[in-house]
């Protein structure tokens, strides 16, 4: 047997018996969740996945065989809470037609809740060797390979003995290992952080363990996975974010599967604007992340307007996710600048996304906007702007996002444009610039400049990844031909801090003098 194999997913070295044998995994189908454990679940054993009320753990069992049934693996479900009536309608939602596995022979039920006006068992009554008695003969009736079983503390609520809920439960993972059935079993916890289960015994039985969480965090609620135990195998470490889905299930964001192995493109494409591409040393690079930062009002949109408008004039696909402004304002704005983003889209070249952050969490944003790139395959992308996503998320899930996000879009070599709202009108860095700054190539930044009583605008490349790009903070100017860049500003300083301040020329030219001795 050759013990150097390093495919995690055909085999795992392991010690059991006094053998040397290697953990075969299964691969359970749900998103994501076979890069967590390196594979799948372990064959053959059973997997206890606890979490608290409204954490998604019957969505696990029913996904775990619906997903084995697409693969040609038949499954067994028993059910200790939930009647199968509900369950057959509470999983047509995801697309599981479960009535319709039944009567192709795919799926059985072995039906263990509680039937309606039956009395309480009395502890000492409750036999589970029956139950697992039924359990053996529908395995081998429907010859399943998966056996999913939500949700043990309705079983050992009768039983108060915390010694004999470990012997019994030790008999249904004993006997369910003798059938060579990988199997998962459900329990509820009473705290998200804390004791594993309900009775504190469950986890001692079952060789893996997996905790799902519904985390409250200021006032919003974040689903997470995480494989605590994985007996005898490998398995990614920590907590990985989730979401629910409708026809999907559950869809869980690997943020260790991004990897560092994206092309870099040489390839220049242009901003939009003749003035902005020479001052960023000949535009924007193909496959480069841009930062667009600046105070509301100072041109944000604007410069994603001038960069859809350079794609099409190019023969690129382009594409908006508008979190902020509406469809009708967004097309009303561009043909204010000459742009005629309706022309755009009847010709197929811009598809424009508009939607309210608040309308679901950033882990569906994240998947639903990583499926229309996938769909519409753009040259370009825009998101106006980032700002808008930081108020439904805290700031460890807003970071996940952001990489989540610019990852996909740097493995596709697509060029995307962000941008974010300063909080200050005059300057200043936001929430969004300390998550996204180190991982964008290019940063433009935009400042109000206060001169004489009047408000002026500026523009400066801070920083041009792999390229020279002009140092000089300049002012622009916007009619209804879009933008216009002039000269820079040569007698104000402090505009970035937020603090512009005239300096008198006899002053700008004795500095100037002095570098020029120094040099």
């Amino acid at each position: 047997m050759d013990h150097n194999i390093t495919n995690y997913k055909q085999n795992i070295l392991m010690s059991q018996d006094n053998e040397q044998d290697y953990i075969q995994k299964l691969e359970t189908g749900i998103p994501g969740f076979d890069f967590l454990s390196e594979g799948g679940l372990p064959k053959g054993r059973a997997t206890l996945v606890a979490g608290t009320a409204g954490s998604a753990k019957t969505v696990f069992a029913c996904q775990f065989l619906a997903e084995g049934i697409k693969r040609g693996e038949n499954g067994v479900f028993v059910t200790f809470e939930e009647p199968p009536k509900a369950l057959r309608k509470n999983m047509l939602g995801f697309g599981w037609d479960i009535r319709q596995w039944e009567e192709n022979r795919q799926w059985a039920f072995v039906d263990a809740s509680p039937q309606p006006g039956e009395k309480p068992m009395v502890t000492g009554e409750y036999d589970l060797g029956a139950l697992i008695a039924r359990i053996e003969f529908a395995i081998r009736k429907y010859k399943a390979t998966r056996v999913s079983m939500d949700s043990l503390g309705a079983i050992f609520s009768h039983l108060m003995d915390s010694a004999q809920v470990r012997s019994d439960l030790f008999k249904l993972a004993s006997a369910l290992r003798e059938l060579e059935v990988t199997a998962i079993m459900t329990a509820e916890r009473t705290q998200e952080y804390g004791d594993i289960s309900r009775y504190g015994v469950e986890e001692f039985v079952a060789d893996n363990v997996v905790i799902l969480r519904n985390v409250l965090a200021d006032e919003k609620r974040r689903r997470t996975i995480e494989i605590l135990k994985y007996r005898g195998t490998d398995h990614q470490k920590g907590e990985f974010p989730f979401t629910i889905i409708g026809r999907r299930g559950m869809v869980i964001i690997p943020l260790s599967a991004i990897e560092l192995e994206q092309k870099s493109s040489d390839i220049r494409i242009t901003s939009g604007s003749e003035e902005l591409d020479r001052m960023c040393g000949g535009g924007f690079f193909r496959d480069s992340i841009i930062l667009v930062s600046g105070a509301t009002g100072t041109g944000k949109t604007l410069m994603v307007t001038e960069f859809m408008a350079g794609g099409v004039a190019n023969g690129e696909r382009c594409l908006i996710f508008a979190f902020e402004e509406s469809r009708e304002q967004l097309f009303r704005n561009a043909i204010g600048w000459g742009v005629d983003f309706n022309r755009m889209e009847q010709e197929g070249k811009l598809k424009v996304v508009c939607r309210y952050p608040e309308t679901t969490g950033l882990e569906n944003h994240l998947i639903s906007m990583k499926e229309i790139i996938e769909e519409f395959k753009p040259n370009r992308v825009a998101v106006d702007s980032l700002s808008a996503l930081e108020r439904v998320s805290n700031l460890k899930g807003f970071r996940e996002f952001i990489i989540g996000l610019t990852s996909f879009i740097k493995q596709k070599e697509i060029g995307g444009l962000f941008t974010s709202t300063t909080p200050s009108l005059l300057g200043g860095s936001s929430i969004t610039e300390g998550h996204i700054s180190t991982i964008t190539d290019s940063i433009i930044l935009l400042r109000y400049v206060e001169m004489y009583g009047e408000m002026r605008r500026g523009i400066t490349v801070l920083k041009m990844r792999g390229s020279m790009h002009d140092k000089d903070i300049r002012e622009f100017s916007i009619d209804n031909k879009g933008m216009h860049i002039n000269k820079p500003f040569r007698n104000v300083t402090g505009i970035l801090a937020g603090t512009p301040m005239y300096t008198a020329q006899a002053e700008v030219e004795r500095l100037s003098g002095l570098f020029e001795e120094g040099s």
